[in-house]
């Protein structure tokens, strides 16, 4: 049996800001299931605490502590000791660096000492796994949250030659290059690590030091979370300075991209307790029920034949919800009704509110995020529009065509590898694709969906497509567990 370490800062249900939390809390149980054991290490968030409560989980106290010096000081963290779905989860508390309102920044910007949070975090985790002697055959790091522990094991004293983990093999997945990690050289000396690491083969980046080149260059794999992006992240355009970084270690063969998926059994409109009306491949009735009703609790006129586009969505440039509300009159003269659910950046929630009161009627702008309500946009929409500028891998095109909504997508990274456009492929096409991110195209591509959208019958092939596709963990859980096999020469 592999014995799997996860560090990640997120997880659902426990704490969430976006798809990491959605990979860790559902990848590890798949991986349980086809017969490793896998623990996962999350910090004690105040958002953890009082989602335990919420959820009635049970919490253990372990008798157990761990020191890890930073800067000289010695910062102490205790351990409790949950279970999610099965799943054995180990959560490092202290009082002083996560009890606060939101997991990684205020109102004005990141905490500033999120260097020494996560970096007691990363390092924290490793101390567990030696408090409560689970040896690790793989160490699966997540994200610059976690970057500290595959440096360490690398290029710290006291970790570099740790017995405990000489055998185990490191997994790093960039769920977003994006967000890297990059604070002041200082940051070396902070944590122990020699300065001859200051260079542009190590940490340094331009000027500075990377946290996340760290994790790559130190990781014996690094995977991206679709096959697309992990070719993107090679080129200067989507590689946000590491493009060369990346090139090096895919020409090793280092560098793997295996799609994300969702969990079947609970994205389900067959059993979906959040939906208005259950339905299923084989009975679309209550599917067409839920985009009545929908309409109905938006204000809009629920005529059935009229179509409904949703958009669910973190409020942030690359989502690329400044072009949906600049492209507004231009969507709403198709004579179509449009939904946008989400919470982000406050520039596009003010800019959407306001928006949203010029055109009631068959506009709607619904600020934060409220699960049910996503369930029932998801499965009432007859169209669902992610105009992303880039992403990794996008959960929102699985989540519609498990509910027989149809995707209308920018062609790139995960989109690409999950969507196939019905104008050029009528056999498996199960969307519709935009290639450059400007308006005219996406209102192209919005208006070869309505096209097929007026043919009735075409189009409820086209749902079921969508609905017959698998694009569940059972599968990408496995191509994980070949790669731990690869790495451990097991396979």
């Amino acid at each position: 049996m592999i014995k799997v370490l996860f560090i990640a800062s997120e997880m659902e249900p426990l704490a969430k800001t976006g798809g990491l939390a959605d990979v860790i809390g559902v990848l590890p149980k798949k991986l349980n299931d086809i017969g490793c054991d896998v623990r996962i290490i999350l910090p004690y968030y105040r958002e953890v605490r009082d989602n335990l409560r919420r959820l009635k989980l049970k919490v253990r106290n372990l008798p157990r502590e761990v020191l890890v010096s930073i800067d000289w000081l010695a910062y102490k963290g205790t351990i409790k000791e949950t279970t999610v779905d099965g799943v054995t989860v180990y959560l490092l508390c202290n009082d002083e660096l996560y009890d606060r309102d939101s997991l990684y920044t205020t109102p004005n910007g990141d905490y500033r000492d999120n260097d020494v949070r996560f970096g007691f975090f990363s390092l924290g985790a490793l101390e567990i796994a030696k408090a409560l002697n689970f040896k690790p055959d793989i160490i699966h790091c997540n994200d610059w949250q976690s970057a500290m522990a595959p440096i360490a094991l690398k290029w710290k004293k006291h970790y570099n030659n740790d017995p405990f983990f000489y055998d185990s093999k490191i997994v790093f997945t960039i769920h977003n290059i994006a967000y890297q990690g990059i604070y002041g050289r200082e940051i070396l000396d902070k944590f122990g690590l020699s300065q001859s690491l200051f260079n542009t083969e190590h940490l340094e980046f331009y000027g500075r030091a990377n946290l996340l080149k760290g994790g790559i260059i130190t990781s014996d794999l690094v995977n991206t979370v679709s096959p697309t992006y992990a070719k993107e992240i090679r080129t200067r355009e989507y590689g946000y300075g590491l493009d060369g970084v990346l090139r090096v270690i895919s020409n090793e063969g280092k560098l793997a991209g295996i799609l994300n998926g969702i969990d079947y059994d609970d994205w389900d409109p067959e059993k979906d307790k959040d939906l208005y009306f259950n339905f299923s491949f084989d009975n679309l009735r209550g599917k067409f029920q839920n985009k009545s009703k929908l309409k109905s609790v938006l204000g809009f006129d629920a005529n059935g034949q009229k179509p409904l586009i949703g958009v669910i969505s973190r409020l942030a440039l690359q989502k690329g919800v400044d072009l949906v509300v600049r492209s507004l009159n231009s969507i709403l003269d198709l004579d179509v009704d449009l939904v946008i659910l989400g919470r982000g950046d406050k520039r596009y929630e003010k800019l959407l509110k306001d928006v949203s009161a010029d055109y009631r009627g068959n506009f709607k702008a619904v600020i934060g995020y409220d699960e049910s309500k996503a369930r029932r946009i998801y499965a009432g929409c007859d169209m669902f529009l992610m105009p992303s500028r880039f992403e990794p891998c996008g959960l929102g095109q699985l989540i519609s065509l498990r509910y027989g909504t149809i995707p209308i997508v920018r062609g790139t990274g995960g989109l690409l590898d999950t969507i196939t456009d019905y104008t050029e492929n009528r056999e498996s096409g199960n969307g519709f694709i935009f290639r450059r991110f400007n308006e005219e195209d996406m209102i192209d591509s919005i208006e070869r969906a309505l096209s097929v959208y007026r043919n009735r019958e075409e189009w409820l092939n086209l749902i079921r497509t969508g609905m017959q596709m698998d694009f569940s963990w059972n599968k990408s859980s496995k191509v994980y567990l070949n790669h731990y096999k690869m790495l451990l020469g097991k396979n």
